[in-house]
């Protein structure tokens, strides 16, 4: 075998493999074959040494990387040592957490030789780094503090090792060591100072981590634990005096001045000679009220920096500290400060001294006045206001010298306000508020005679005499309407219940509706008839006309017709509507007769004459019967008919007969024995039974002459037959006999017309072509003739042609002639393809003989088949 892989270099595993199982068998250096022999299969002899020698199962196993065999051959046979080795070296992460595992039995012994012998004869940093990674993976805090503290503690290559070092606290912080831990930062001096600490810090080993801070001279951030995590600012503040550096001493005053400690703060900022935190020093002494420390403060800050802020802020202090003098000094002297600011907030905080002096050095005299009020230096204010000319002060001083009493220094202020118009309704408010009446109306007294005086004065004063005295009123509106506001007058005069002077505003605004609807609703006040009738003509709300007239009905029914006269384009019937529901009729009957003359109004016709039968004035009911006819006859005939005097009875008579009602005129006539109207109506009615009826009354009350009378009158009605039985059953045939002779005459004339057949039909013929709508023409005597052209005869009249049973109708153009009926024995030309014809002279009616006739224009003529036949 030894031949055939050395000389003829043959490398197959099985070969190998052989060798290598012969060479552990017979222990020919069988180790130093497996660790240069690349070419055998590890595992099939490291399982062939198992049994054999577990050493060289191991070498085997571990030449190729056969970890899972390895663990296993070393845990069984007690080879931790090696194991620990392979594990260092291997630096496998998924092996580590193999054998790190909790399952595994054989841990602990693995670690303690890890810990003991493996780790420490490492001398390569990647190792040591992946096996504190892997005890880190298993979570095994104590077993990774013993192994750091054999690499790091004892004097190996790895005791400086700044991540060793890191990794040995922390482990020690995450552990809960503390012990460990103040013992470790003691020892240690390689380790990341800040980091370390900031991870004591997040365990609460505050101590620790000042421990730390202190020893590697990070005082800014030990003061900080000491203020901020241990709270204890006594200690803070002694480590600033031990340390006493400026940024330390910042540091400390940021923390004193969080904790309120304004006066401490502000000490240790001047030790730090620090102005960069001004606005919150300013800001907590503000709070506290420390304004003498923050002089100190301030004064130091001015020494580095030139800031606006600084300055005003100690002329504040200054003010609020009332040292007048240094802030006087101060502000007349090189400075930066917001004076303007200042002033404000000294006013705001009621230092108005210092506010004045402030006011005065910038000139604001506005402000200065303001200030001056509230110090109660009237005079000196209202000097101040005046150099100021600013509404707005003239209205702070006015108020608060009217509330101080001081009477006349307040107009001479509001004499300055009234003249502006937005300004005044305020300041009459103010005055009103505080009860200064008279006060006011002498302001505004004064102010009519100002320069510029606005229509706001005239009007304002308008109101306050309204409320205030209202004897002079009137003589204000009457001097100055033309330079009010109405509106606001019109509340007022509305509101106090002065109607009279509402009702002038409205006229002269020139708003007349609403001055007639406030002489109507408050005439007791408001009305006058004179100036109404002006007012009434000229609103454009026609509906006040109407209740104008019920106003006057209801208090002045007397003036009724007056106003009536006066309105124009009235709706009279909406008038006559309105009086007579109010029962006034008979006032405006002047009125009603003026309109009936010039319209024909039903109502006003029916009112009239409604009055008439009232006043039994039956003649001039007689004349507006007769001349206007727009009225319900029946109901005026009905009222007629009911009333005592004769003469309206004949008049319902008369309406009757006129509204074809013969009936109950002839009754009424009847009742009151006015035969002569019964004649006249049953004539009229055209009805023979009336005519009758009328008859036998006559005979029935034995008056033959009214007998008589129906005879002739209803000659044309009565049947002569009925006539002759009634006169000669009643023995009145002398009273009948004129109309029998007129009836026997009638008679005979018709028989001789019989007898004999001449006749004027000639006239008769022209009568029906007029009633039938032709126009007559001449007569001809004999027709005329036209030369070439066919003849006809022996039809009959009234006879339709037709062409296609007489071809020799057919003219010479090829075209029909129209198709008539013609009378026999007369030969007729038929004219060529026009529509007319000439009558042969023995037409009928309606057609006058030798007429001619356009076809075409006559709609009487009948149409058959599509041919026109005339008769």
């Amino acid at each position: 075998l030894e031949y055939r892989y050395n000389n003829e270099g043959n490398r197959d595993p099985a070969l190998n493999n052989a060798l290598a199982k012969i060479y552990v068998d017979i222990n020919k250096e069988p180790e130093a074959f497996l660790k240069n022999n690349k070419f055998y299969d590890h595992r099939v002899v490291g399982k062939y040494c198992e049994n054999r020698d577990s050493y060289l199962a191991f070498v085997a196993y571990r030449e190729g990387l056969c970890d899972q065999e390895l663990v296993e051959v070393t845990n069984n046979n007690g080879l931790y040592k090696q194991q620990a080795r392979y594990l260092v070296e291997r630096q496998n992460s998924d092996l580590w957490a193999y054998v790190l595992s909790e399952d595994n039995k054989h841990r602990q012994q693995v670690i303690n030789q890890v810990v003991q012998t493996a780790l420490p004869e490492s001398t390569v940093p990647e190792e040591v780094t992946q096996t504190v990674k892997a005890f880190m993976t298993a979570n095994l805090p104590n077993e990774l503090i013993e192994l750091l503290e054999k690499i790091v503690l004892e004097n190996s290559l790895f005791s400086e090792h700044r991540n060793l070092q890191n990794l040995l606290i922390l482990t020690a912080i995450k552990a809960d060591k503390r012990d460990r831990v103040a013992e470790y930062i003691n020892i240690l001096t390689h380790y990341d100072a800040p980091d370390i600490a900031e991870i004591a810090k997040s365990h609460d080993l505050f101590e620790e981590a000042y421990t730390i801070l202190k020893k590697f001279k990070l005082h800014e951030q030990a003061v900080k634990v000491l203020v901020k995590d241990i709270h204890d600012i006594e200690r803070a503040t002694e480590y600033a005096e031990e340390v006493n550096e400026p940024v330390v001493w910042k540091k400390l005053a940021k923390y004193q001045l969080q904790h309120k400690l304004v006066k401490e703060s502000i000490d240790s900022y001047i030790r730090a000679f620090d102005a960069e935190a001004f606005p919150k020093v300013i800001a907590a002494a503000r709070e506290t009220l420390m304004f003498d420390d923050l002089v100190r403060y301030l004064q130091m800050c001015r020494k580095k920096i030139r800031d606006p802020e600084i300055d005003s802020e100690l002329v504040h202090a200054y003010a609020r500290t009332n040292r007048l003098a240094d802030l006087e000094d101060f502000i007349t002297g090189p400075n930066c400060a917001q004076i303007q600011l200042v002033g404000d907030q000294c006013f705001q905080e009621g230092t108005y001294e210092a506010a004045k002096i402030l006011y005065n050095n910038i000139n604001n005299f506005g402000r200065l006045a303001s200030t001056l009020v509230r110090l109660k230096m009237f005079p000196q204010a209202v000097d101040a206001a005046r150099q100021a000319s600013s509404i707005n002060t003239w209205k702070e001083v006015n108020k608060a010298c009217l509330d101080a009493g001081e009477y006349r220094l307040a107009q001479q202020c509001a004499l300055n306000i009234i003249v502006k118009p937005d300004e005044l309704d305020e300041l009459i408010r103010h005055y009103e508020n505080a009860g200064h009446f008279d006060h006011l109306i002498n302001l505004m007294e004064h102010g009519l005679g100002a320069q510029n005086a606005h229509p706001g004065i005239f009007t304002g004063l308008a109101i306050l005499y309204s409320k205030y005295k209202p004897e002079k009123l009137m003589e204000h509106l009457k001097m100055f309407h033309s330079r009010l506001t109405f509106n606001k007058v019109y509340q007022a005069c509305e509101s106090n219940l002065q109607w009279s002077a509402l009702a002038f505003l409205y006229v002269h605004a020139e708003d007349y509706d609403k001055a007639a609807k406030v002489m109507i609703e408050h005439s007791v006040d408001a009305w006058d008839h004179v100036p109404f009738k002006e007012v009434i003509v000229k609103v454009n709300n026609q509906d006040l006309w109407y209740q104008a007239v019920e106003f006057y009905l209801n208090e002045h029914p007397s003036l009724v017709s007056d106003l009536l006269s006066t309105l124009p384009r009235l709706n009279h019937t909406k008038v006559v509507h309105l009086v007579d529901k109010a029962g006034h009729l008979p006032l405006i009957k002047k009125y009603l007769v003026a309109v009936q003359q010039t319209e024909n109004i039903k109502a006003v016709n029916e009112a009239l004459n409604n009055l008439y039968i009232e006043e039994e004035d039956y003649d001039a009911l007689q004349d507006s019967i007769n001349r206007f006819d727009n009225f319900d006859a029946i109901k005026l005939a009905k009222a007629c008919e009911r009333h005592e005097l004769i003469e309206f009875r004949r008049i319902a008579a008369q309406l009757y007969k006129k509204n074809k009602r013969f009936d109950q005129s002839i009754e009424i006539s009847k009742k009151d024995a006015l035969f002569q109207d019964a004649l006249k109506t049953v004539a009229e009615s055209g009805n023979r039974e009336a005519a009758e009826n009328l008859i036998n009354f006559f005979v029935q009350n034995n008056n033959p002459h009214g007998f008589a009378a129906a005879l002739f009158t209803c000659y044309d009605l009565v049947r002569p037959d009925v006539v002759l039985e009634i006169a000669w059953t009643h023995k009145m045939m002398d009273f009948a006999f004129p109309y029998f002779v007129q009836v026997l005459r009638e008679y005979t004339s018709k028989v001789d017309e019989l007898v004999n057949p001449k006749t004027k039909k000639p006239k008769q013929q022209e009568e029906n072509l007029e009633q039938s709508g032709f126009q007559t023409g001449p007569v001809l005597e004999q027709p005329p003739s036209f030369p070439g052209v066919p003849f006809v005869s022996g039809i009959p009249p009234g006879m339709v042609i037709n062409p296609l049973n007489h071809p020799h109708l057919v003219n010479s153009t090829g075209h029909m002639g129209i198709t008539v009926g013609l009378n026999p024995g007369i030969n007729q030309p038929l004219n060529q393809g026009i529509n007319t014809v000439l009558n042969p002279g023995l037409g009928f009616a309606p057609v006058v003989p030798g007429q001619q006739i356009d076809f075409s224009s006559q709609p009487g003529s009948s149409e058959f088949s599509g041919f026109i036949g005339f008769s």
